[in-house]
């Protein structure tokens, strides 16, 4: 077994954890935050769902280690498992979204409005709050390529890997929830 060391990548480790079991743990504990943050995002606001939903991430993702392909990105792997056990609890508990998760708001209030436009967020007085009622507006299409993009920081390959859709898809999702977006925000302002 190798050194466990922060610069390792995910794809070695998977590697390592398929001949030494306790080494899953590392991928647990890089990914633990990172998920239970997209989750939020993702409308599941009560500790108890997301511990649930992430519990069963992580037993899927172990479960099915053997049929990873190390040649891909184990970061989009397991982001579109976690995806799917989100739909899967929306479903089950006949539930919507209680609300998304929007603490980097002007982060992504300034990506959205380009950089020429940055004033407008200032005129319009635009908050987090505001952007939570915003996305929570938006289709699930919609609000799910935006928060990929611009919470998640994942690439268009990322997201086309996590929804399982065309990158042109991504591009044109992206797009029209951009639009779809600002116009929530202008409405709202």
């Amino acid at each position: 077994m190798t050194n466990p060391s922060s610069t390792r990548t995910d794809e070695d480790i998977v590697g390592d954890a398929l001949v030494h079991k306790e080494v899953f743990a590392l991928l647990v504990l890089r990914y633990q935050e990172r998920l239970a943050r997209y989750l939020r995002r993702l409308g599941v606001l009560r500790r108890e769902d997301m511990e649930d939903i992430l519990q069963n991430v992580f037993l899927k993702t172990y479960r099915n280690l053997n049929e990873f392909d190390r040649q891909l990105k184990f970061s989009s792997w397991i982001y579109r498992i976690t995806h799917n056990e989100a739909m899967s609890f929306f479903r089950s508990n006949a539930s919507r979204p209680e609300g998304h998760s929007v603490e980097d708001a002007e982060l992504v209030l300034e990506q959205l409005h380009g950089h020429d436009d940055t004033s407008m967020q200032a005129e319009l007085g635009l908050n987090s709050a505001q952007l939570s009622r915003s996305m929570k507006k938006l289709e699930p299409k919609y609000r799910d390529v935006i928060i990929l993009r611009f919470f998640e920081d994942r690439e268009y390959s990322d997201i086309s890997d996590i929804l399982r859709v065309p990158i042109g898809t991504v591009a044109t999702l992206l797009s029209r929830a951009k639009v779809r977006l600002r116009k929530n925000l202008a409405h709202i302002a």
